[in-house]
């Protein structure tokens, strides 16, 4: 396997998750649209269709609306309710995921050290800003601005131009195989899947590498590091 020069993370669920009272914001979402409230929070996460769609955010959530009031047998506009849900949401109130500023540190004794999201700017700006990100990373792909995101090639390949360091000697860090994973394959980078559940099989995909924490990358980048005497 190729040395590992630079480092590159995913955002959401990867370094970072929301930071919100997700049940005041379920109901405030309810108030702004004048609905009487119906389900929980849960239940609509488990009924939205794969990861949020960056070009249509109320598109996304109103699929998830229009399930979950069928399932309450509820006559109701979906659109209205996401759009009042988007309202009332704030992008800045994220917090670092455990082990997030250390996996950072870790990789930046590697070299220099990226950030690609498949959101656009406009959203995943105030994330960054609140985490305070920009000081930590040395290049940002904001794919959602960008003709293809993830899982094609054109994100990884400006992510790692921007690097200055050869696509195969950058490591990817992400938890979506669909996304994370096979997008750094397609790229020809390597890549870390970072899973949420210990008993989820990678299969079909092939991670070079599987973690359970984002420990568990800071302890894969001290091990190589350590391991490659000119490094």
């Amino acid at each position: 396997m190729s040395r590992i020069t630079a480092v590159a993370f995913d955002l959401d669920n990867t370094l970072c998750r929301p930071d919100h009272d997700v049940e005041a914001l379920y109901r405030r979402a309810f108030e702004r649209a004048g609905v009487e409230p119906f389900g929980e929070p849960d239940v609509l996460w488990a009924a939205l269709d794969g990861p949020p769609d960056p070009d249509d955010r109320v598109g996304y959530l109103g699929a998830g609306f229009a399930r979950l009031a069928a399932q309450h047998g509820r006559d109701v506009d979906p659109v209205a309710l996401a759009e009042a849900f988007e309202a009332v949401a704030d992008d800045s109130r994220v917090t670092y995921l455990p082990g997030a500023t250390e996996a950072l540190s870790a990789a930046a004794e590697v070299g220099p050290v990226g950030l690609l999201t498949n959101g656009p700017e406009h959203r995943q700006r105030a994330k960054v800003d609140a985490l305070g990100l920009g000081d930590r990373v040395d290049a940002i792909v904001y794919a959602g601005d960008l003709p293809r995101r993830k899982p094609h090639a054109e994100p990884f390949d400006r992510l790692a131009a921007a690097l200055s360091v050869a696509p195969e000697e950058t490591l990817y860090v992400g938890n979506s195989l669909a996304y994370d994973v096979a997008g750094a394959h397609n790229a020809g980078l390597q890549s870390a899947w970072l899973r949420a559940d210990p008993d989820e099989a990678a299969a079909p995909y092939s991670p070079d590498h599987v973690v359970d924490s984002l420990d568990g990358v800071t302890a894969l980048l001290t091990a190589r590091r350590d391991a490659e005497p000119n490094a």
